[in-house]
């Protein structure tokens, strides 16, 4: 797993089975209360909003070792506000509700770094907000494409591979421009030398130079 996960929080979620989700499919929908807790072990799940037209934004991405939907579970519960749905192939455990909020309290450590995984979050989500709000597109995707490779990237060589298989829809949904629009601006990134792709895994080039073209001054 890419997260540390203390071995106390790996043996609560073996007593529950498997659960696997293809790609595409939803897990958790939008004003449905969530059926338990989970505990990522493979894959990536997004959490996503939709708007009356259909529209959909991307807020967070999880990833390995996240649990979730943390912050609802351990605030009383209640329908979500969201909807996650496997962006890959996915492996996860699903916990009662009641018993994972009476294990996090009985044990420091992991509630330590699920409340970590929390501010983690949204200190990702108030980033990528000040992001959304200032810029043109081209700026827009250049930052998307950046914090994720912060967040999800590998170095290989001099480039910073992404392990993630991002299309440009999902670029577009976390840019919050359209996917024909971030299909343009991909393709400056390209020219210019500053992305590539390596097996269908966006890749970036140097971090520094696509800083300069992304609006991280703010």
């Amino acid at each position: 797993m890419s997260n540390i996960v203390p071995s106390a929080l790996e043996n609560f979620f073996s007593q529950f089975r498997k659960i696997t989700y293809k790609k595409g499919e939803t897990i958790l929908r939008a004003g449905d209360p969530p059926a338990g807790i989970y505990l990522l072990e493979k894959g990536y799940v997004r959490l996503y909003s939709l708007s009356a037209e259909g529209k959909e934004l991307t807020l967070l991405i999880y990833q390995a070792g996240d649990v979730f939907p943390a912050a609802l579970v351990l605030a009383g519960g209640g329908p979500s506000l969201y909807y996650s749905e496997a962006l890959t192939p996915v492996e996860l455990k699903r916990a009662d509700k009641k018993q994972f909020i009476d294990f996090a309290y009985q044990n420091t450590a992991v509630f330590r770094i699920v409340s970590q995984q929390v501010n983690d979050r949204f200190r990702f989500a108030l980033r990528r907000m000040e992001y959304l709000a200032f810029g043109d597109a081209y700026a827009k995707v250049a930052s998307m494409i950046l914090i994720c490779a912060e967040k999800f990237g590998q170095k290989e060589g001099n480039k910073v591979v992404i392990q993630l298989p991002l299309t440009h829809q999902d670029i577009a949904s976390l840019a919050g421009v359209t996917r024909e629009t971030t299909s343009l601006e991909l393709s400056k990134l390209e020219k210019k030398g500053l992305i590539s792709f390596q097996k269908h895994l966006p890749a970036v080039n140097n971090l520094a130079d696509l800083a300069k073209e992304s609006l991280s001054e703010y």
